[in-house]
């Protein structure tokens, strides 16, 4: 039996009519009447009883259309899963993040990745830079948000948003009216850094930055993520240089102001494997990249 002549039966059996089942499948009688011979051939059952004025389904019938049905409706729906997952209107999308860029851009981009496809599954892990990559090597990720961006052969890296590097520092130095801290007054607090492990990292663009300054950051604390570098801010242990953005979450215990002169800016891009050919992927990339090109933190 195969799904043409199911079809077949099911539109006799529905209609208890020959020729108007023929009618509803845009065919002749004959051929029709033939395929059900057959069909009932292959199965070894007699599927109608046939009458001079009507025919009426056997036992052997009525369980083949109420079998057939189902069949047929998850076949029906069989193909209507393949479509959406291969259009990336449903399936499951993992994405790796670095922490500074839950300040930016990326909710806007999940909020608007959501209202586009709802009934995509989403997985957000925040890492930083060296396990994003590792991550994006295994596969393990599907698309990641990085600072700075991602250098691998097997990528492709997709600028987002450019932003000056600004300062955080305890709320109980007094600074007066000032909006702007000069680099040198920096050096006389602990920096504080991350992630401490593994490096290259963030904090090695951050050291990179200000030595490029004419400074050392003699004063140091490491940690391993942005949320315990502004916590230990908060509490008066140092300062922490950080992306523009992280200063749109006023934080208690902390304040922001500008450095200068501006010793650096921070780019946040999205990446993926060269070889991706997921739809689900393309498509969160295109609304990244246009959510960026709508976001005021970007900087010419």
């Amino acid at each position: 039996m195969n799904f043409k002549q199911l079809t077949y039966f099911i539109a006799v059996a529905e209609e208890l009519h020959f020729g108007r089942a023929a009618e509803r499948l845009d065919m002749a009688q004959p051929p029709l009447s033939r395929q059900i011979k057959q069909l009932e051939e292959d199965l070894g059952a007699i599927l109608f009883n046939r009458g001079r004025s009507a025919i009426t389904l056997t036992q052997a019938g009525e369980r083949l259309l109420k079998r057939g049905r189902t069949i047929l409706a998850d076949l029906e729906d069989t193909q209507l899963e393949v479509r959406r997952l291969g259009q990336g209107a449903e399936g499951r999308l993992r994405i790796g993040f670095v922490g500074s860029a839950t300040f930016g851009i990326l909710p806007n981009i999940i909020r608007s990745y959501r209202a586009n496809y709802p009934d995509v599954n989403l997985s957000l892990i925040p890492m930083n830079n060296a396990e994003l990559h590792r991550s994006l090597v295994s596969r393990e990720l599907d698309v990641v948000f990085a600072r700075p961006t991602l250098k691998d052969p097997e990528f492709l890296s997709k600028h987002l948003v450019e932003e000056k590097l600004i300062l955080a520092l305890p709320d109980i130095v007094d600074t007066g009216t000032r909006t702007v801290a000069k680099l040198e007054r920096l050096m006389t607090h602990h920096l504080i850094l991350y992630p401490e492990r593994p490096r290259p990292s963030y904090a090695d663009m951050v050291l990179k930055a200000v030595e490029d300054a004419g400074f050392d950051a003699p004063l140091r604390i490491w940690c391993m993520d942005l949320q315990t570098a502004l916590s230990l801010v908060a509490v008066g242990e140092g300062v922490c240089i950080v992306p523009e953005s992280v200063a749109n979450a006023p934080r208690k215990g902390m304040k922001f102001l500008d450095i200068e002169p501006e010793i650096a800016r921070t780019e946040l891009s999205v990446n993926y494997r060269l070889d991706e050919q997921g739809v689900h992927v393309k498509n969160f990339v295109n609304i990244a990249q246009k959510v960026a090109r709508k976001s005021p933190v970007k900087k010419g």
